[in-house]
């Protein structure tokens, strides 16, 4: 497990423990991974995170142009594994979480851990100290790869 975010580790480990998770990711709406858990490389992660950030995007616009409220939360469940996919504010700003979890798992039981830890993620959280600033692209390669060095330990 790793985080960019430190105070997010004790939730989230306490998440994965709780609800059986195979695959967690944490993740802002624009796809910067915050912290994950079971993903074996940089690859994976980085697609995934993009993928959820842009399935969030889309279907909140989807729900937008029906004019009905958001999809916060959109699930599927397989035979040999399932996912939860949920947006989820923060003092941080709103997050986006992809959970994978095996058929010895209930959703319905991954949904209530899954409130728990968005409920100790926002009382864990540090408040906002200073404005948001826009990420420039001359710092997102440098940025990028501190990231992926605090996610992979490289």
């Amino acid at each position: 497990m790793r985080a960019i975010e430190p105070w997010v580790l004790g939730p989230l480990q306490r998440f994965v423990n709780d609800a059986s998770a195979r695959l967690v990711l944490l993740m802002t709406t624009s796809g910067q991974v915050v912290a994950q858990h079971g993903f074996p490389g940089a690859l994976d992660l980085m697609s995934a995170a993009a993928l959820g950030a842009a399935i969030v995007a889309s279907s909140s616009e989807l729900a937008s142009q029906l004019d009905w409220r958001p999809f916060q939360v959109i699930t599927h469940q397989g035979d040999d594994q399932s996912h939860l996919l949920a947006w989820f504010d923060t003092p941080q700003g709103r997050w986006v979480a992809l959970v994978v979890f095996g058929r010895e798992t209930k959703l319905g039981l991954v949904r209530v851990y899954f409130e728990r830890l968005i409920e100790e993620l926002i009382a864990a959280a540090p408040p906002e100290s200073s404005p948001r600033r826009d990420v420039l692209a001359a710092d997102f390669e440098r940025e990028l790869n501190a990231s992926l060095r605090a996610l992979f330990g490289r």
